[in-house]
């Protein structure tokens, strides 16, 4: 259980990872602020996490297609 939490911690300090919590806390700031509308926030904030977990389904996706056998 410990190496699975130590394991997620790690890849969290991934570059991607990084990437969107900053633009996350950007965009929120922003919108707190008044300088961009909800709509903007969410319109932003909606297409920097679907492009985190598309690209972190699609690599599982490869990574499992690789165990089996198939490339």
């Amino acid at each position: 259980m410990k190496d699975v939490i130590v394991d997620r911690i790690v890849k969290l300090f991934s570059v991607k990872s990084i990437v969107t919590v900053i633009l996350t806390v950007v965009f929120s700031v922003l919108s707190i602020r008044g300088t961009i509308t909800g709509d903007q926030f969410l319109t932003v904030f909606t297409v920097v996490v679907a492009f985190y977990f598309g690209t972190q389904a699609q690599k599982k996706t490869a990574t499992e297609g690789k165990e089996g056998g198939q490339v």
